[in-house]
Parts: C-alpha cells; sequence; structure tokens
C-alpha cells in the first residue's frame, strides 16, 4: 500500500474514532484535534481555559506532534507544569495543503505511538 493511501486510511479511522469519543457523534475539525492533543499533553482536564490559554495548549499539541520530525525538542516544565519547547529546525514553508498533510502525518504517528490506532 502507497504511503499516501496508508495515511489516508489511518487518518480517517483516527478522525471518526476521536470524533466519535469526543465530540458525541458530531466531525472535529483538525484545529480540535490539535487541541485534544495539548489537553492530553498538558494533562489539565478539569480546567476552564481562557483563549490566550487554548491557543498555547494549541502549539503545545503542534510542537510535541512535531517532535519527532526533528523540528521542535522538549525544553522543560514550567512552575504551573506546563510543557515547553524549543525549535531544533524551523519549518519548511509549506502551501495550505502541504501543511495539513504534515500535520495529519504527524498526529497519526502520535496517535500509533500512543497505541490509539493500528
Amino acid at each position: 500500500m502507497a504511503r499516501d493511501e496508508q495515511l489516508k486510511i489511518r487518518w480517517e479511522t483516527l478522525h471518526q474514532k476521536l470524533s466519535k469519543q469526543f465530540a458525541d457523534g458530531d466531525t472535529l475539525d483538525l484545529d480540535g484535534i490539535i487541541y485534544l492533543i495539548g489537553l492530553q499533553e498538558l494533562g489539565k482536564f478539569n480546567k476552564k481555559f481562557k483563549k490566550d490559554e487554548k491557543v498555547n495548549i494549541m502549539h503545545i499539541a503542534i510542537c510535541r506532534v512535531l517532535e519527532p520530525l526533528g523540528y521542535y525538542e522538549f525544553s522543560h516544565f514550567d512552575h504551573d507544569g506546563w510543557p515547553h519547547y524549543t525549535v531544533k529546525e524551523p519549518l519548511p514553508f509549506l502551501k495550505a495543503g502541504e501543511q495539513s498533510i504534515l500535520m495529519k502525518d504527524a498526529i497519526v504517528h502520535y496517535f500509533l505511538e500512543k497505541d490509539y490506532i493500528e
């Protein structure tokens, strides 16, 4: 099976499973999935977050899923327990569709690593 076809199948499987589990059957968009990853990495599930904190949660997720690709490296947890990352390599300039594919691929690998999907 071609890599692109495998990514497409895994993404659809993941997308459906997450939507069913976390969106009451509605469809989660890519940002929603990124937010879920950020919450998982932060580990603070019973807190209401302000808008700027939600943006930071998404940033945590992006750093975490792109870390295995060599773009970010975990640095430390701050005194409030928030993870911080440093840039190892700047992200390449990508068109919107290419960005989406990069993120979907990184997200699929994150959930494979977590044994959430096969």
